[in-house]
């Protein structure tokens, strides 16, 4: 296990931000093209691969089961395919380090191999649960033993043959939806599941560019089990989880304005520029391109007043990871936003919801928690403070944009999470802002 000197950001308010640039690669498309490029046959090659600790964790777990990969050096990767039957026995224990991502995803593919592995992670992983994956894949024929009823890291696997599975998920979930259709590779015959409302569909998106077939359904997805993938060429596009911290941070700046280039706008993962524009936001999307099988453009944001707004229901799962820098959004905006619908929150790397209120609170907003999400009564000038990452990158860095606004300096304590899913973050910050 790695340990973590503790970091400080010290954030001064600005005036505006102003400015044109790109933001890292998209973490969960990272994730993905290195699985599917180690499964398929033949050569991937990932450029703008995103250089985070996080996906690095995802390309050490496959160098360890055998994949000779090279990279990742300024973005650019490169993966030598073993198939889907090529895997090897690892020798160590696999360290996915804090990543939810690389653990869920990796189980999945794990519960097809016919040997034993044991995963593990850092201390907060370690901690988050594993019975929402472990179970369905239990009922495809895997064997699981981990702590606490197979929820908890550390977590041996035995893999063998499995059955495909027809699979109700009662939760709107990615990884959830993605391990059993990683699992469903190993498995003859169709494997599906249905969501109460549409997750992210990455991984879909990514089977089919590699030659499986994948078949969506309002909100079902049918993999057929035992495709032949074949290596591919991907450029991953901008993250558009990273990119929200920055259009936030212009959007709640009058006189901003900041154009990011070449960020993905998946509509199962655009629900942050709904919810600007609900709140008052000038955002236009321009540029719109297709890479890689993913929708690409310019964003442009301006400054503007912003009203608060509800956000709930099948919206959620479209922004579940920028509700913490949405609710700073809402703690500069006037009147009430209402975020409901989002108890997932609790099971991240922090207790988003806890974490959010508390640190919010520090800098003087009316915030209030309830069991499935937040209220937020806007328009309160916000004073800067010293602010807990709790280890979780963006709680770390929605206080570092709510410190833009702030009377007085703010400082983001255990700050070294950052790099987990934005490295440069801060320079990002530096470079756009006018003092």
């Amino acid at each position: 296990m790695k340990t973590r000197v503790s970091m400080e950001l010290v954030i001064n308010p600005v005036h505006k931000l102003q400015g044109t640039l790109a933001v890292p690669g998209d973490k969960s498309i990272s994730h993905r093209a290195v699985m599917l490029g180690a499964l398929a046959q033949g050569i991937t090659e990932i450029d703008n691969f995103l250089m985070g600790e996080d996906c690095l964790a995802t390309v050490q777990c496959f160098k360890a089961l055998g994949v000779n990969i090279e990279g990742p050096v300024a973005g650019k990767l490169r993966i030598y395919g073993v198939g889907l039957h090529g895997l090897r026995e690892p020798a160590e224990v696999l360290d996915a380090g804090n990543s939810g991502t690389t653990t869920r995803l990796l189980m999945g593919i794990l519960a097809g191999q016919p040997f034993c592995s044991v995963l593990t992670g850092d201390q907060s992983l370690r901690g988050r649960p594993m019975a929402r994956v472990t179970a369905p894949l239990t009922e495809m024929g895997a064997v699981f033993l981990g702590r606490q009823r197979n929820n908890l890291l550390p977590m041996a696997v035995r893999g063998g043959r499995l059955q495909p599975l027809h699979y109700q998920s009662p939760v709107a979930s990615a990884q959830v939806k993605s391990a059993i259709l990683l699992a469903g590779l190993y498995a003859a015959g169709e494997t599906s599941v249905t969501e109460p409302s549409r997750s992210r569909d990455h991984t879909e998106r990514m089977l089919q560019a590699f030659g499986a077939a994948v078949k969506v359904t309002g909100n079902t997805v049918t993999l057929q089990g035992l495709p032949r993938l074949t290596g591919q060429q991907i450029t991953v596009p901008g993250d558009i989880s990273s990119a929200a911290f920055l259009l936030v941070a212009a959007a709640i700046r009058p006189g901003s304005r900041v154009r990011l280039t070449g960020v993905g706008i998946n509509p199962t993962r655009d629900g942050l520029l709904q919810v600007l524009k609900q709140m008052g936001a000038n955002a236009e999307i321009i540029n719109e391109r297709q890479q890689g099988g993913e929708p690409v453009a310019d964003i442009i944001i301006t400054g503007s007043k912003l009203q608060g707004t509800r956000i709930a229901g099948s919206l959620i799962p479209r922004l579940i990871d920028e509700i913490p820098v949405l609710a700073v959004a809402a703690a500069y905006a006037e009147g009430l936003t209402e975020i409901r619908d989002a108890a997932e929150l609790k099971v991240k790397e922090s207790n988003r919801i806890a974490t959010v209120a508390g640190e919010l609170r520090k800098f003087g907003a009316d915030i209030e928690e309830l069991p499935d999400g937040l209220l937020i009564r806007g328009g309160r000038p916000l004073t800067g403070t010293t602010c807990e990452s709790y280890g979780d990158h963006r709680i770390a860095m929605a206080m570092a944009v709510a410190g833009l606004g702030a009377r007085g300096q703010t400082v983001i304590r255990g700050a070294q999470c950052i790099p987990v899913s934005f490295p440069g973050f801060s320079d990002a910050l530096k470079l756009l802002s006018v003092q």
